[in-house]
């Protein structure tokens, strides 16, 4: 029996002693969950612990210590570069005689050096490139610009010449100026097919800051190889007739600008165009209106919505407008610049064709205006006014004397650099400001937002005084609406029968 408790002993002891690591190790662990316990009593009420703290734990006590540098096989990321302060700040000094120097500190920026719209080629060796810049930079100072041709083909070097601007908004810019750059280097670039990139230098020469001389790289014009067509700038146009159109906004009336579309695609014939420029104001009314002439081929529409984040001058009208010239430089004879509320119109006995044959020895010609009441309309129209059109109801013209009225105009744009609102002044050619009896246009000021019944007042008279303005009566486009009315049918359908106002 002894012997048999002695052997159970041994035995005992042996298990404990082989399992000695199993033992210590449980030990441990109870001896540190007794410790939590007791630790837990003395914790705040509002501590807690998740479960993916106790992992983060976990994980990180039981990753293995990190080789040293030159056993390791995995490549290590490279340090990110310090971020160095562009300036010392300064901070006021005490001179001698008790002068105190002031420090001053400049942060961030005012306005962009440049803002890129378009880039295009006037030619085998000339590029123009279209922007805004900051006004008070122009004004005051003198930016450089630097143009650069990079040739995709490392062989052939690259080309630099100066850049020449020129500021074509008249001075109306506000945080921002219209620029067009004009690139023209001493020799052909890119005719070898390989395509190539031209890149604009803009540098401020010390404008804002006369101790920075701040240097902006732009890549302005991306051309792939084999996309330039060299004869492009000497075939003939692919339109007679172009029209290109301010920055359209607000709240337009759709029927008015189906009225204009309608008549002047019947005046200037299937070989035009018109490149219409969205700044808010096709709604899905107006771009309904516009949808049958696009399906047409009539009518690009553009969406420059984005460049109301730039503060020009009215909706960077100007800048639309030379964006429109050069991207449409070489696909047209003649380019027109009106706007939407605005009716070019020339004499029973000749057309649009032969007006402008009569005018092909000008670059450019302006277009005198017509102003038409947005009021006014005949006794005999009382009561059918909703089923005339705006140009057909409104009969009544001012004739006030003495007052300058706005002229638009019409260019060959081949020899055109830049252009305004109103005409330009940017160009190689003579200008024509006297062709009062070839060609006119009718303003119907105020009406292209009118969304109600346009006739305020009817009248059975040849001319009279209404709110200070003389007024005679005026027929002429009225007796073309049943015209144009005829041309929209035959060439559209009844698609725009029921357009709302």
């Amino acid at each position: 029996m002894t012997k048999d408790k002695e052997k159970e002993k041994k035995m005992f002891v042996g298990v404990v002693w082989n399992c000695a690591a199993e033992l210590k190790l449980l030990l441990s662990a109870l001896l540190v969950l007794s410790s939590l316990a007791i630790l837990l009593q003395f914790l705040p009420p509002n501590f807690s612990l998740s479960t993916s703290d106790l992992r983060l734990c976990l994980t990180k006590l039981s990753s293995p210590t990190p080789l040293p540098l030159q056993q390791q096989q995995q490549p290590q990321p490279q340090p990110q570069p310090e971020i160095q302060a562009q300036s010392i700040v300064q901070q006021d000094e005490i001179l001698n005689g008790g002068i105190i120097k002031r420090g001053f500190n400049a942060y961030g920026a005012a306005a962009y050096t440049f803002i890129t719209m378009g880039s295009y080629r006037g030619g085998l060796n000339t590029f123009a490139i279209i922007g805004l810049a900051s006004k008070p930079l122009h004004v005051y100072g003198k930016p450089r610009y630097v143009c650069q041709w990079v040739s995709n083909n490392t062989e052939n070097s690259n080309v630099t010449t100066m850049g020449f601007k020129i500021l074509p908004d008249w001075g109306y810019g506000r945080v921002y100026t219209v620029v067009v750059v004009n690139c023209t280097f001493g020799e052909p670039v890119g005719v070898d097919g390989a395509g190539g990139r031209l890149v604009l230098h803009a540098s401020t020469s010390g404008g804002g800051d006369r101790d920075v001389d701040s240097a902006e790289r732009i890549e302005a014009l991306n051309e792939a190889p084999k996309s330039l067509n060299p004869l492009l700038f000497s075939l003939p146009p692919k339109y007679d007739y172009l029209y290109c159109g301010s920055s359209l906004y607000g709240n337009l009336s759709p029927q008015r600008v189906r009225e204009w579309i309608a008549y002047h695609v019947r005046l200037f014939g299937g070989k035009s165009h018109f490149v219409i420029h969205d700044a808010g104001g096709v709604h899905p009314g107006v771009y309904q209106v516009l949808k049958p002439w696009i399906e047409k081929g009539y009518v690009t529409l553009q969406d420059i919505r984005e460049q109301e984040r730039f503060d020009g001058y009215y909706h960077n009208q100007f800048l639309v407008v030379n964006d429109c010239l050069h991207r449409y430089r070489f696909m047209t004879k003649w380019m027109f610049f009106f706007d939407v509320d605005e009716f070019i119109y020339v004499p029973p006995k000749s057309n649009i064709r032969s007006v402008l044959n009569s005018l092909s020895e000008y670059t450019q010609f302006t277009i005198e205006q017509r102003l038409m009441s947005n009021k006014l309309c005949l006794t005999e129209d009382d009561g059918k006014t909703f089923r005339k059109w705006g140009f057909e109801k409104l009969v009544y013209r001012d004739v006030k004397k003495g007052i300058r009225r706005d002229r638009k105009y019409a260019v060959q744009p081949r020899n055109v650099f830049a252009t305004g609102v109103h005409m330009s002044q940017n160009l190689a050619g003579k200008t024509q400001h006297k062709a009062e009896g070839r060609i006119k246009y009718f303003h119907y000021h105020g009406t292209i937002a009118e969304h109600h019944e346009s006739c305020r007042q009817f009248v059975n008279v040849t001319d009279l005084t209404f709110e200070g303005t003389p007024y005679v009566l005026d027929t002429t486009l009225r007796g073309v609406a049943g015209l144009v009315k005829r041309f929209e049918l035959n060439t559209i359908g009844t698609v725009l029968q029921h357009t709302k106002q």
